[in-house]
This record gives structure tokens, C-alpha cells and sequence, in this order.
């Protein structure tokens, strides 16, 4: 028995489940590395785990009492670090929040550019003026 995200060949899955409509779904491929299960609960969602006669199966939900409108920022913001760490990430265009993908690319940005500029050397102080060469 395989997952939504091995069926559709992505590492990660988004999506609300008709059977839980109080969360959003978020199912990562079977035998996903820890490092992908981190970034998910690095974003505030919440790691849920079912032991089987074969795997164990790993998935992560939006946490309970949340609006459908945070659930959906919420998910929209978790899909960015995967997609920076070069995981194949599909989310419902039912759970994507425009606005919430939007702030988090600008903050992004500016962290990206904030850290460039920290890294950046500094600018070599101007020559000194040269004296016009003396006329004889």
C-alpha cells in the first residue's frame, strides 16, 4: 500500500482530505529522509506516524483549531523550504494561498539579500588623489 505522494512521483503531497475536513493533509513519499520530515515540522505542521505489519507510515496535519484561511497560509509557507531544498512538492490549488506565498518570497528575498550583503567583502577604500605630474 503506497501514499498519494509515491502515486504521483513527488516527495511531498498537499491537499485537504474529504474524511478530515478540520485539517490540511500534507503526505510525504514512504521512507522520506528525516530531513524532509524535519522541514515539515519546522514549519509548524504536525508529524503523525502509523505503525503497519509492513512501513510505518508519516504524514503531518495542520495543527487543530485553526482557521481554514491560517491553515492554508500555513501550508502555502511549509512548501517553500522543501522547494529550496529541491524536493518535489504538489499543493491543491484548493489549499494555496496567494498572499501567504507572496510574503513568504519577499521575506525570502530579503533574507537572501541581507546575507549577501553580510557576506559581500567590503569595498576597498579610494586611492588617495594623484598630484598632476610636475611640469619642467
Amino acid at each position: 500500500m503506497g501514499n498519494l505522494a509515491d502515486e504521483a512521483g513527488t516527495d511531498v503531497e498537499i491537499y485537504r482530505r474529504a474524511h478530515t475536513p478540520g485539517s490540511v493533509h500534507i503526505v510525504s513519499r514512504s521512507n522520506a529522509p528525516e530531513e524532509l520530515l524535519a522541514l515539515l515540522d519546522s514549519a509548524g505542521l504536525e508529524r503523525h506516524t502509523e505503525a503497519t505489519s509492513g512501513p510505518v507510515y508519516v504524514w503531518h496535519e495542520t495543527p487543530d483549531g485553526l482557521s481554514e484561511q491560517a491553515q492554508k497560509q500555513l501550508a502555502t509557507r511549509a512548501a517553500l523550504p522543501l522547494l529550496i531544498a529541491d524536493y518535489k512538492v504538489n499543493i491543491d490549488p484548493d489549499v494555496y494561498d496567494v498572499t501567504a506565498w507572496a510574503q513568504t518570497m519577499a521575506a525570502h528575498r530579503h533574507e537572501q539579500a541581507r546575507t549577501a550583503g553580510a557576506q559581500a567583502p567590503s569595498a576597498a577604500p579610494p586611492a588617495p588623489p594623484r598630484s598632476p605630474p610636475r611640469s619642467r
